[in-house]
């Protein structure tokens, strides 16, 4: 069995209440504290790796994320997986190439640029040409972008996330059709999972806390498949590490 058949296994069947639980490192140090930990794979987040590399969130040069996610891969020995945020305009085959040359074994692909959605359709004849490249050996995870660019229209909140509810459906449809492994309706209130999980086939991606909010177990109940935390635990050892220089300038 392959790096990327043991990742795709992972991910299938799982019960509810016992999602399959991803954290993010950011560099090759984090991603050892995370496999020592025992967990069986790892997600890395591009706002947590463009940090540690002195970019904002969007803004890492492709190479660098290549890089960096070359670096975490080599430093661990269970399958990773790479943000490579909207594939940064690079032409599929070679977005193949390159994220398989890092030795990852699956990848993010978000449906927005610059904080506007993509064209639905258009989006997934890319992400259909992305797994044609791949021949099987990526993971793709289609992020979904409905509910971090709605827009409240005049009817309210409670509209602008029904209205992303629907989107994120459609959208999710069009996406596994194309091929993706698993979607992430990024941005998702914990209060709608049970009607994503009504209206998409296959893994659901949903992003979890470090501090407070619903624990993975009641997020596997609520439909999730599997949860990730983005640059959570990034920005929670930020604040461990200034409190503890903090301490060191009294």
């Amino acid at each position: 069995m392959t790096d990327v058949d043991t990742f795709r296994a992972l991910h299938r069947p799982r019960s509810p209440g016992e999602p399959l639980v991803l954290p993010g490192p950011w560099d090759a140090a984090s991603a050892r504290i995370f496999v020592e930990a025992g967990f069986p794979a790892l997600a890395t987040p591009s706002a947590g790796v463009a940090a540690s590399l002195g970019y904002q969130d969007g803004r890492t040069p492709a190479e660098e994320m290549f890089a960096a996610v070359e670096r975490i891969v080599r430093a661990v020995d269970v399958p990773v997986s790479a943000d490579i945020e909207d594939g940064y305009g690079i032409a599929p085959k070679e977005l193949v190439e390159r994220l398989l040359a890092t030795g990852a074994v699956g990848c993010n692909l978000e449906d927005s640029t610059d904080g506007v959605l993509k064209d639905p359709r258009a989006h997934a004849d890319w992400l259909a040409e992305v797994r044609q490249a791949a021949a099987g050996r990526l993971f793709v995870n289609a992020r979904i972008d409905t509910f971090i660019r709605a827009h409240d229209d005049g009817g309210g909140s409670r509209d602008a996330t029904e209205s992303a509810v629907e989107q994120a459906v459609e959208r999710a449809a069009l996406y596994v059709a194309a091929g993706a492994d698993c979607v992430y309706p990024i941005g998702a209130p914990v209060d709608v999972l049970p009607l994503l999980r009504a209206g998409i086939e296959g893994p659901i991606n949903v992003h979890g806390t470090v501090t407070g909010g619903p624990e993975p177990t009641e997020l596997g109940e609520l439909g999730a498949t599997r949860v990730t935390f983005g640059p959570g635990l990034q920005r929670r050892a930020g604040e461990a590490l200034r409190e503890i220089t903090a301490g060191l300038t009294k």
